[in-house]
């Protein structure tokens, strides 16, 4: 029997892991690697409005002038939108370092360890590296 690719899944519409499948079976790897693509792709589509509203807004402020209180303003929305792109690179890289643990076999296990982080963690955190108890640990460290 072949095994099945989690690329090539068709999954149920309302199809969430459960405790009962095997861990991190193909069936819960697809449900991750298309929930994290999606957020990819979203990530992506916001940081390229960004930079086009970033792009109208300095095309804007170089052909009109206006007073000094909109000229800050417009750079005051300038900062909040790169901040934000800023961001969303930052989890850009997280997931794709999940989708990097999804091919490798590695996703759903702890980085520092090799355990099982659980599915329920999974599903609320779908970009943890760790335990709780590990997570916990880092935490009281820093």
């Amino acid at each position: 029997m072949a095994k099945k690719d989690y690329k090539t899944i068709e999954l149920a519409p309302k199809y969430v892991p459960k405790k009962s499948e095997p861990y991190m079976c193909p069936e819960h790897l697809a449900y991750f690697y298309q929930l994290l693509t999606a957020q990819k792709e979203d990530i992506l589509q916001q940081n390229a409005d960004a930079l086009n509203s970033v792009t109208a807004t300095t095309i804007d402020q170089s052909s009109i002038t206006g007073d000094d209180s909109d000229n800050a303003t417009a750079e005051q929305e300038t900062t909040m939108t790169m901040r934000i792109a800023e961001r969303s690179n930052n989890l850009l890289i997280k997931i794709n370092s999940a989708l990097a643990r999804i091919e490798n076999g590695t996703f759903g296990y702890s980085v520092l360890s090799g355990d099982e982080i659980g599915l329920s963690r999974m599903l609320a955190r779908p970009l943890a590296t760790m335990t709780i108890e590990e997570q916990e640990e880092h935490e009281k460290r820093e």
